[in-house]
């Protein structure tokens, strides 16, 4: 539903005259902003667009396997994060003579015209090694603004008008440079100190984002560097696979036996702590339930808490860096099982992707299509969360894509389970681990200013963990949501962190 765009329920013939006879329903809707003190995203560029802000086009021929350049995709852009989501779907390789150097510095603002129009990032670094598709404008925006206007183009207000301004496509829509057109409001009190909230704000989210992705490379890269430097001297020999090992794997699937999946189980088989397969590791497997509405019953989904409604964790909301990137709800009758503290999730269809469940909330629920492993064990918090890293890091290296059945992405049965080898890692490398993921702290904001506040949240961020930097991250956006809209809306806007 809307938040700021009207839609009328009946169109008159006079409506239809002032419209210039036209019928196309986007024509009539109308946006709902009562503050009108705004720019126009074209005034916070320092120069108008130009042609050589767009990306280039390269083709699907020069697409390859291995390269030092690669090719950004409007996909890299998405709606839950204000960084770019780089990775072997988003971020092609590509022909060196192909490359078109772009200077993307960190900083930039990139946006998308087409399909998934008006999504917006800012560069978390330099990357020298990357050029933009046709459909990204690298936006010249004055320095002073960025930060406020990357929150306002993120939020509803631009999206809405968005929406409506760009005609609804059979396939592809196309924005061409129409968000240069949208209303970017701006506060009509304490001008200067409430821009410079908002950018506090949208930067300090920016900050955490950046450092979740940080913990996540170093979550693997002490996983790998763990399995590399305490191998048994036995020595890796590929051989083709024979009868008897086809018959006691018991498939047929060629990824099971290439080069690649062997060489990387057998760092794991031989190494020097040992190993031993998931289902041997003291965790009790938990179908998740079906939702399905003949058999709830009653149904009501929603993107926002309504009393009695269950919050609801589906794989496809899980990142790969094991927090969820958007909250869903459902509203049903029906009683069912809650997740626990310390359960794992794993995404059995498509993604693969795991979490370590540690919310202080008992009214949780997942899907049929995420499994949860519990522990049976105490005080076992730092085990579960290595586990699931070793999970996350097995998917990552593409181990997990050698083991899944079937199409639109795979799947991988708890029926294999007993195939995916976990190693002993000592105790004191799953608490360094476990660290990184979920460092336990109190976030206090009483004594946060607007002068004070950076340099406080930063001072946090240096032991906090993946989870901690999420649910701060959550917290910041709420409040920015909420300044934005109170500038929307001409409200005074109350500073609070």
């Amino acid at each position: 539903m809307s938040k700021y765009v009207h839609t009328p329920n009946v169109v008159t013939l006079q409506d239809v005259v002032n419209k210039d006879f036209t019928l196309s329903s986007s024509q009539f809707v109308n946006l709902v902003m009562p503050n009108k003190n705004y720019k126009y995203v074209r005034d916070f560029l320092s120069r108008p667009l130009l042609r050589e802000d767009l990306g280039v086009e390269v083709g699907s021929l020069s697409y390859i396997d291995k390269s030092p350049f690669r090719f950004i995709r409007t996909k890299a852009l998405q709606s839950h994060s204000f960084l770019p989501e780089l990775n072997k779907e988003t971020a092609l390789p590509i022909l060196p003579s192909e490359f078109v150097q772009m200077n993307l510095k960190e900083g930039d603002l990139l946006i998308s015209k087409d399909s998934n129009i008006g999504e917006i990032v800012i560069l978390d670094k330099d990357y020298p090694d990357c050029m933009l598709s046709g459909a990204i404008y690298k936006l010249p925006v004055k320095s002073d603004w960025r930060y406020y206007l990357l929150a306002f183009i993120k939020s509803d207000i631009f999206r809405e008008q968005l929406d409506f301004m760009v005609p609804k496509g059979a396939t592809i829509r196309h924005a061409k440079t129409m968000f240069l057109d949208c209303k970017i409001p701006l506060p009509n009190k304490l001008l200067s100190i409430i821009v410079r909230y908002i950018s506090v704000l949208t930067k300090a989210i920016v900050n955490k984002e950046k450092l979740i992705r940080q913990r996540h490379a170093d979550i693997l890269q002490l996983i790998e560097k763990e399995l590399t430097e305490n191998q048994q001297t036995n020595k890796f020999n590929y051989h083709l696979p024979r009868l008897n090992e086809v018959k006691e794997i018991g498939r047929l699937d060629a990824s099971l036996y290439k080069l690649f999946f062997k060489k990387h189980l057998f760092s794991i088989l031989n190494y020097k702590n040992g190993y031993s397969p998931l289902t041997q590791q003291q965790l009790k497997l938990i179908p998740g339930p079906s939702l399905e509405l003949r058999l709830l019953g009653t149904r009501i989904d929603s993107d926002h808490y309504e009393k009695g409604f269950y919050r609801l964790i589906t794989p496809k909301q899980i990142t790969n860096y094991g927090i969820v990137r958007n909250e869903e709800f459902i509203g049903t009758p029906a009683i069912i099982a809650n997740i626990q503290f310390g359960d794992i999730l794993f995404g059995e269809s498509g993604t693969g992707r795991t979490m370590v469940f540690l919310d202080d909330d008992n009214n949780t629920i997942n899907n049929a299509h995420a499994h949860i492993l519990r522990s049976m064990l105490d005080n076992d918090i730092h085990r579960v969360i290595t586990i699931r890293s070793i999970l996350q890091f097995y998917k990552e290296i593409g181990m997990t894509d050698c083991m899944t059945v079937g199409g639109s992405g795979g799947h991988l049965s708890p029926s294999y389970f007993d195939r995916i080898m976990i190693p002993n890692f000592p105790e004191s490398k799953q608490k360094e681990i476990a660290a990184l993921y979920h460092n336990p702290q109190e976030y206090f904001t009483d004594d946060f200013t607007l002068d004070n506040f950076e340099g406080k949240d930063n001072e946090y961020n240096l032991t906090a963990g993946i989870y901690e930097l999420d649910k701060t991250a959550k917290r910041l956006k709420d409040k920015l949501n909420k300044a934005i809209d109170d500038i929307v809306n001409d409200r005074d806007v109350k500073i609070d962190f």
